[in-house]
This record gives C-alpha cells, structure tokens and sequence, in this order.
C-alpha cells in the first residue's frame, strides 16, 4: 500500500479521470482519491457529450490521448453532427450515451491503467510547506503525500442544493458535501467564489404519451469522436421534442415567490447559456412557449432527461407545470430539478500549465476554475495531469496557443480574463475558428502527445498512416486535371458554370456545389484514390476534401495567427513594477499587477488593457 506519489488527483469526475489516466500514462505515480468508486465519471446532469465547440474540445481530448471520446463512442446512444447546415469549421459532433455504461467503461478504463491507484475517501485538508504542495489529509485522518496536486472536485465544494425554499447540503443529489477544503486552501491567499447551477427533472418513460411528440433520431453515417478507436456499439435511440405553452408558464409565474433564484436565497451567479426554465419566463416574458427535449438516458432504463426544463421551483410547481404539456399530463417523476451553489477559485491566480501561482504543485481543473460542461472540465483536466507529470518529471510545461486548440482558448480566457459566470465554450470565442475545426484535431495535437509520452504508439502510427493517405489525395487532386466533356455535365447539372479548357480537381472542388461524392461519380481515378484508404475512408476523404475547399481561408487564418505569435514571443512577466508606470491606464496597471501575464499578446486579451497600453510596453520593451 503507498502513501506517497507523484500525482493526487482529488474528484472522480470529467475532469479528475482525464488527469489520472494522463499523468498516469506519462509514467507518473499516480493516485485518484474519489468519495464514491462507483460514481466516477458520473454525468450528473445530462447524459451528453459534445455540442456547439464542446464537441471539438472532446476530440481534441482524443487527440491528445485521453480517454472521453472513446469512452462516449462506446456508450453512445444517438449521435449527431451539429451545424451541419454551416462551414465546417462550427460542425461540431454530440452524442448522446447510456448513463451507467459510461460509469463503468470509465471504471475500466482507469482499472486497466498502469501506474495509476484509486482510493475511496474524501479530501478534508490541503498539506503545504513552504509554498509547496505536499499532499492532503483525508476525513478518516489518513495523510497521502505528492509532489503534486490536482483539485478537479467538481460542484461538492461546500455545495447546497435548493429546491423551492428548502435546503440540503450535497455536492450532487443524494451526495455529501465537502467541507473544510476550500477553507484549507483559501488559508494560502487563493481566492474562492460562489456559483450556482441546475439540472432538470428526470420522468419515466413509461408515463409519457410519445404519440403527441416529434421523433427526433440520430445520425447513423461514419461519424464518431475518438480518431482511434471502434464506431458506436449500442443499439440508437430517439430523442423526442415538445413545447411549453401559456398554461404551463402560468403555473410557474405562480411559484416565482419560492423560487431561490428570485427570492433572494440563491446568490450565486448561474449559467446564462444553460438557464432555468424559470429565468426563461422572466429573460422573455413575450415567449408564449420553450422547445423542451426528452432524452432517454439509456438502453436498459426507463429514466429520461427533460432538456430545457431546469428548475430549482418548489417540486410541486415544477410537477404541476409538467402535467399541463399535453404529451406530459400523464408524466410521473423520479426526482425533480434542483439548483445548486458550490465554491470555485480565481482561475486568474493560475499559469497556463493550471498549477496554481501561490502553491507551487498545486493545479486545478473543472468546474472548480469556474467553467460549466464535461468537456470543459475533460480538457481542463488533460493539460492537468500532463503538467503535473511534466513537472514530477522536471520538464518545461506543456501550453497550447489559441491557435492551436479550444482548449488553449479555453484555459487562455480562464487564467488572462477571469470569469464572473460559469464559462462555457462556444465557436464565437476562438478567433482561429477555420483551424480548429474537429476534423483536424489529430493533425494539431497527436504528434505533440505522442513526444509528451500520453499517446500510444499504435495511435500515433495510425495518424501517420491517416496523414499520409490524405496527402495522397490532395497530391492527387492537386496534379490531375480533367476534360470540360467529363464533368461539364455536372457541373450544369449542380447549377454551377461549366469550364471551358481543362481544369484541376483542386479547382473543381473548390466550388461550394462539387464534393468528392459528386465528383466521383464521373471521374473514377478520384473515387480510386479515396478507396485506397485501408480504413476510415469515409473520414480520411472528408479532411482532405476540406483541406482543398477552405484552403484560402486556412492559408490565410494562419497568416494572421503567425502575426499574433510575434506578440507571444514577447515574454513580459518579471520585467516591470506596474504600478510604477504612470504611462498605463490606472486600470491596466491593477490588472496588469493582479494577473501578472506571461507575455505581451497575453496582456494584450486582458479586458481593460487598451491598444495604446500595449504601445506603452511595447517601447518600454525596446528600452
């Protein structure tokens, strides 16, 4: 039995699983300390991975060699590419999975790691000496030591369930709370806030009148998250689509007085893209009705999610508001929506590798950094654990540039900006959105996580057999031309103008109404140069297909992204005394002073932080 390692990771969830099987797989010592062994990897609100951004941010998981893009692919039980209607570089991949399988293929999966131990207890208080992490106390008094530390706990964090006007302490329905943690770490200086969340009613199929509801089914082509692993296994199901109306909004307004979020009981900030049908009502009180979606949350159960239907109402109201949806009135229920507050810290007291300024050895990941989703806390807890071991290791962190990955964008806004709300990711938020797109995360990040050591070695040599293969039809569709009497027919035909002389397929596909599926029909060598693909054609043909079509776009994307790196070439920290520098704004000297950037572009995204401030440093720079 060991007591000493190099990595803890506290929490069992999105976050926690990624940075042990992370640090763990770069041959650190490594321990994941979770209160319910039987929970880890819990979906505590809905079932579903993936989503606008959240789904690009999973497959760069995978690329990176963590384990939540497989783990999805396999309990998956309905899966679609959003945005499809768009460019793509918004698709973005979701997947709805099967609840107690995704448990327990996680359970495997950390089973199966080597060097990687799983201890059953709770985390009560943090062990520093001298600024240095050097474990933590459990509440059965048992002290585990590390060089390093990483704090992925989630929502339990002094968490407090609402329901109407009652209370209970939990981190999660029917889960305790964690108390005195924060406190043992806020003792440091590292600031700590409150926020809230909510999730929603679950009902029993059984009840429910599927008849007077739109069938929504998935998608069944090739598309999947992981890079590397099996297509999905179990059997897909429908999700189903209704609406609120008048009589249901009616029966809400009527609870208003009890509801936390208005009462004044509740005074945490909550997510403003994911809010309680009650703030629906109130956010836009001319709406007569709110898409609602029911989702089942597996194959062998009769429990299904109702999307859209968060609420922290007295239960009453919020069964008595489900009973007036026509395809609901029968609707029995297993819980009802609760709200609930928990503590997160500063994110801006944290490097980019996530480990903390005040403790050296201490990171975070998760929601504790003020994020909401899996997917955020997954990435959050990937760079974790492969800094953690990086450091264990006395090596140079692993960053990501904005350029490189939303995870880089994510973990760039966290530690430069700070939150005020529970952060989420959306496209809008990177700049270089045509880069980073999911279908090319293994060709940014796969070759970077196999020299790190978190890549195995028959995943790094499938990328390889994968870029070669898609060079392969670029080459071919750069250097083959054909004739106006092959494809003019076509091109008439797809409303697009015919070519006079002969003309390149690169060309040809460039055009928003000619892809390779319409292409191959009359021109057979491409549809052979695709079929050469010994697996995964379908994929290989769809990244080369758009590395042709959008490469002005792309080319020009990474023009300016190298422009912007000059900036990041310009390390800032340590030079300056910033309150001494009259020439800066007041305001961007104490931002300046409280975040304490890394370099000059880092300033430059601080809100606050004028252009003419960066001139200001940038001739001080030079001096």
């Amino acid at each position: 039995m060991k007591f000493k390692y190099d990595v803890l990771v506290i929490g069992g969830g999105h976050a926690g699983c990624e940075a042990a099987t992370a640090a763990a797989n770069m041959g650190a010592d490594t321990c994941l300390v979770t209160m319910d062994m039987n929970k880890i990897g819990q979906m505590s609100c809905n079932p579903a991975v993936g989503g606008i951004a959240k789904g690009q941010i999973v497959r760069e998981i995978d690329a990176l060699g963590g384990y939540m893009g497989l783990v999805t692919d396999a309990t998956a039980i309905q899966f679609r590419m959003l945005n499809r209607s768009k460019g793509p570089a918004v698709w973005s991949p979701r997947a709805q999975c099967d609840r107690g399988k995704f448990i327990w293929e996680w359970r495997k999966r950390l089973d199966h790691t080597d060097h990687l131990d799983i201890f059953q207890d709770q985390a009560d208080e943090l062990l520093t000496e001298n600024g240095k992490v050097l474990g933590i106390r459990t509440i059965w008094g048992i002290c585990l030591y590390a060089q390093t530390v990483i704090v992925t706990a989630g929502t339990f964090l002094n968490g407090l369930m609402h329901i109407g006007r009652r209370k209970v302490e939990g981190g999660r329905c029917a889960e305790p709370a964690v108390h005195h943690f924060t406190e043992s770490i806020t003792r440091h200086g590292i600031r700590s806030e409150r926020m809230k969340t909510g999730t929603p009613v679950r009902i029993d199929r059984r009840s429910v009148h599927f008849d007077e509801m739109e069938s929504q089914p998935g998608e069944t082509d090739y598309h999947q998250f992981s890079f590397f692993g099996p297509h999905r296994q179990l059997p897909q199901l429908p999700c189903w689509t209704c609406n609120t109306n008048e009589q249901v909004h009616e029966v809400l307004r009527s609870g208003l007085a009890d509801s936390p979020l208005f009462n004044g009981q509740i005074q945490s900030t909550g997510p403003r893209y994911c809010p309680s049908i009650e703030t629906k009502l109130v956010t836009f009180p001319d709406k007569h009705s709110h898409p609602l979606f029911l989702e089942p949350e597996g194959t062998d159960t009769n429990e299904m999610y109702l999307n859209g239907f968060s609420s922290s109402m007295p239960w009453e109201i919020q069964l008595e508001a489900i009973h007036r949806i026509p395809a609901l009135r029968n609707a029995k229920i297993y819980r009802p929506g609760y709200a609930i507050e928990y503590d997160y810290f500063d994110p801006t007291q944290l490097k980019h590798s996530l480990e903390s300024k005040i403790i050296d050895g201490l990171f975070f990941a998760g929601q504790v950094n003020g994020t909401t989703g899996y997917e955020e806390a997954g990435g959050q807890g990937t760079v974790a654990g492969i800094n953690a071991a990086l450091l264990c290791a006395g090596k140079a962190p692993f960053v990501m540039n904005r350029d490189e990955s939303y995870i880089g964008v994510l973990i760039d806004d966290l530690t430069t900006k700070g939150v005020d709300e529970p952060y989420r990711m959306f496209t809008s938020r990177a700049e270089y959105r045509i880069l980073l797109r999911q279908d090319d995360a293994d060709a940014r990040l796969t070759e970077q996580a196999y020299r790190l050591g978190i890549a195995r070695r028959d995943r790094y040599e499938w990328w390889l057999q994968k870029k070669e293969h898609i060079s392969r039809i670029t080459d071919f569709c750069n250097n083959t031309s054909v004739k106006p009497d092959v494809v003019n027919g076509l091109l008439e035909q797809l409303g697009t103008s015919p070519i006079k002389g002969a003309a390149r397929i690169t060309d040809l596909v460039a055009r928003p109404q000619v892809n390779f599926e319409n292409l191959s029909a009359v021109v057979p060598a491409l549809k052979e140069a695709i079929e050469a693909s010994p697996n995964r054609q379908e994929e290989i043909a769809e990244a080369a297909e758009i590395k042709l079509k959008y490469k002005g776009y792309i080319d020009r994307e990474r023009v300016f992204a190298e422009k912007m790196h000059r900036l990041e070439d310009i390390k800032i920290k340590g030079y300056f005394d910033y309150g001494r520098l009259h020439d800066l704004s007041t305001e961007c000297r104490q931002k300046l002073e409280r975040i304490q950037p890394e370099t000059l572009a880092q300033a430059s995204r601080i809100p606050g932080v004028s252009p003419s401030d960066i001139n200001v440093l940038l001739v001080l720079m030079g001096r």
